[in-house]
């Protein structure tokens, strides 16, 4: 069978494809243009299939950064955030907090994005951005910042390895 030229396999192929998560590593360098648009890397931009179609969100970071979220990652934060109850203060607080800004990105012809202009103040960028990649989601710095706050690795990065992922009961492994 054939629907609009791709025949069955191929589409339950993709379809399986889309199922299993992909997850986002390295560090890419970019710079703002005038108009505060960020060309997204190619490398970067291969494991983001689904933008172009389902386009970004882009959001406050817990400090002085930006988060970049597919859709569907930044859909799955949202499936969360409605299991809260929405009567207790601390819930409704960070409701609130965690997606104040929050703005829809789309891919422009030449790949770009327009970066909100009130979401860069907030993260001090300027110019010069590094792309941050952490799994599910992309951190957005001001190159400087980035500099500067992974500047001071942990003296014993061994032992903070052992604090966060040496307990398997922890992670769920059990």
């Amino acid at each position: 069978m054939v629907e609009s030229g791709k025949s069955t396999l191929l589409l339950l192929i993709e379809s399986c494809h889309s199922l299993k998560m992909s997850y986002l590593t390295g560090e890419f360098e970019c710079k703002l243009d005038p108009k505060s648009r960020m060309m997204i890397p190619a490398g970067l931009k291969k494991k983001l299939p689904e933008a172009e179609t389902e386009g970004l969100v882009i959001n406050r970071g817990f400090k002085n950064y930006l988060v970049i979220y597919t859709k569907t990652e930044w859909d799955k934060r949202l499936d969360e955030l409605s299991k809260l109850n929405e009567y207790e203060e601390d819930n409704i607080e960070f409701i609130r907090y965690f997606t104040r800004g929050a703005t829809e990105l789309a891919l422009d012809a030449a790949g770009r994005v327009l970066l909100p202009k009130f979401l860069l103040d907030y993260a001090g960028i300027k110019n010069d951005v590094v792309l941050a990649c952490q799994l599910n989601k992309i951190e957005v710095w001001d190159a400087g910042a980035h500099k500067a706050a992974f500047s001071n690795e942990p003296q014993n990065f061994s032992a903070l390895a052992q604090r966060v992922m040496g307990n398997k009961a922890r992670r769920g492994d059990e």
